[in-house]
Formats: C-alpha cells, sequence, structure tokens
C-alpha cells in the first residue's frame, strides 16, 4: 500500500504473511501472532533463537515499525524477553532490538547488529555495566515504535507512546530488509503491527 510518499506494509496474522522459523513453535490466533515456545540456539553465530519474518509486502529501508507486544514468559525469569527484529537480510544478517525487565547484561535490553558474526550491541545507552531502563517487568500489553533512518543510521525505540526514545543507536550496516519477531530464548506475542517505509 502506498500513502503520501510511504510504503506501508501490515500484515495480517496468518502464516500466509509470516515466516517462522519452526512453524511448530507458532499460533496465529484472535489476531496475534504467538510464539508458544522457546527457541533452540541455532549453529553459526550468537543471535536470537526463534522469530517470524514478515514476507508480504516489499523490503523496507527507512522504517518505522509499530507494534503491540507482549512477553508471556513468568515474570519470575529475569532474562525474559521478546525482540523486534528490522532490516533483516538473511539469517546471519539483520538488526534486532531486545525488549526485557533486566538491563544489566550485554545481551539484554539494547538494540544490536548481526553482521556473520555474534551478536553487537550497538545502543548509546549501555555503559558496560548498564542499559537503558528495564522495559517489560510485566504481562501487559506495550505498545512500541522502532523508527530507523537508512541514509544516517539513526535508530531509536520508543515505548508506550513516550516522546522520548528509549533507546538509540547509529549504524549503517543494513539499509533494507525485512522486518520480524521473536525472542531470544523465551517467548511472546505481537499484534497491531505496521511498518512504513519512508522515502528518502
Amino acid at each position: 500500500m502506498h500513502r503520501n510518499g510511504f510504503t506501508v506494509v501490515r500484515p495480517e496474522p496468518t502464516r500466509r504473511d509470516w515466516a517462522p522459523l519452526h512453524p511448530d513453535k507458532w499460533t496465529f490466533a484472535d489476531g496475534q501472532v504467538i510464539q508458544t515456545d522457546r527457541g533452540d540456539p541455532p549453529e553459526g553465530p550468537r543471535r536470537p533463537f526463534e522469530y517470524a519474518i514478515v514476507d508480504a509486502g516489499p523490503e523496507l529501508g527507512s522504517v518505522r515499525y509499530r507494534a503491540a507486544v507482549r512477553i508471556d514468559e513468568p515474570v519470575t525469569r529475569n532474562d525474559r524477553d521478546v525482540v523486534l527484529i528490522f532490516n533483516y537480510r538473511s539469517p546471519t544478517s539483520f538488526y534486532y532490538v531486545h525488549l526485557s525487565q533486566d538491563n544489566t547484561i550485554y545481551a539484554h535490553n539494547g538494540i544490536f547488529k548481526v553482521d556473520d558474526a555474534d551478536r553487537e550491541r550497538i545502543d548509546d545507552q549501555w555503559d558496560g555495566e548498564r542499559g537503558a531502563p528495564p522495559t517489560i517487568d510485566d504481562r501487559a500489553w506495550h505498545d512500541v515504535r522502532l523508527d530507523y533512518h537508512a541514509p544516517s543510521g539513526r535508530i531509536a525505540v520508543h515505548v508506550d507512546g513516550s516522546p522520548k526514545p528509549l533507546m538509540t543507536a547509529r549504524d549503517t550496516t543494513f539499509s533494507g530488509g525485512r522486518i520480524g519477531f521473536g525472542s531470544f530464548d523465551n517467548y511472546g506475542r505481537i499484534r497491531d503491527v505496521t511498518a512504513a517505509g519512508i522515502r528518502d
């Protein structure tokens, strides 16, 4: 769909529009895309274990990715997470945002790049010991907006309507690709997905 200079992708919550790594770990129901089970560590570079990529519509460069997400793991598990994937090129080439209730470990609650090597943290908030404030510490739905400007590499992540981004980064490695959703080693769900590819 094209609207006012934007290419807009609104994937339906069905297997027709989403391509999971392992379909047996996913359910599509009640307008939601649901990862029902934890993934298994993949061979090769360290990266999210399980995800589904939107294969409907065109690839996008500069993009505004909006969705509501929920972590289904019990809150007693501190490493619980979901990830938003963007500019996906291949299983070992993409960006992702890790949304977690823990911000004290390198792999948690940040912006990452997988570039044919173990995931690399690229957000401005990580100081070597702590990152941005914890994103999701409950089992409620949270609105997330991810903005990526391909020419400059600017990335910003806003949560629950906050005008100030929770996380920021700058990287120009992947100028275009697809969006997705999953988890590093937990599980959760997503709904109301919209990606607007902005013409630069």
